[in-house]
């Protein structure tokens, strides 16, 4: 988002958990939860497609991170995602009170700049094109954070 940098513009980012993947509730080698949101095909269809292997990859160094910090999985990808520069808030969809309580424990507090390093490490893709080749021109492209 350089240009949003530039700018200073802000995105409203919605479904910071990605549609209940990054609640740490779905695991590797583990069914999905009883109840859970991709259990509709519906919201399957309209999230990003993902390979599992690549989100359990990313919830495993959530969960490093959770216990460095004693918060909880989905308090620290919501802190994560607040960081970026670009971001100006989150629409989180809580289920319940529980849920919200929760998701409100991710403000107050910043993760540290190596604990942030390592959860974009773990999410890093390879983006389409002309992105991928824009990396190359940090000058006129700089890293968001």
């Amino acid at each position: 988002m350089p240009l949003a940098l530039d700018q200073k513009v802000g995105a409203v980012v919605w479904s910071p958990l990605g549609w209940g993947r990054l609640t740490g509730k779905i695991r590797r080698g583990q069914p999905l939860p009883e109840i859970s949101r991709l259990h509709s095909q519906a919201i399957v269809d309209a999230g990003p497609p993902l390979a599992d292997e690549y989100i359990y990859g990313v919830v495993d160094v959530i969960d490093e991170v959770a216990k460095e910090t004693g918060k909880t999985v989905p308090q620290i990808a919501i802190n994560w995602v607040l960081q970026r520069p670009t971001v100006a808030t989150v629409i989180i969809g809580a289920r319940n009170a529980d849920q919200l309580r929760q998701n409100l424990g991710a403000v107050g507090w910043n993760l540290a700049p190596g604990q942030v390093a390592q959860l974009d490490i773990a999410s890093a893709t390879t983006p389409v094109y002309p992105y991928w080749h824009q990396r190359g021109f940090t000058e006129r492209n700089p890293s968001p954070v």
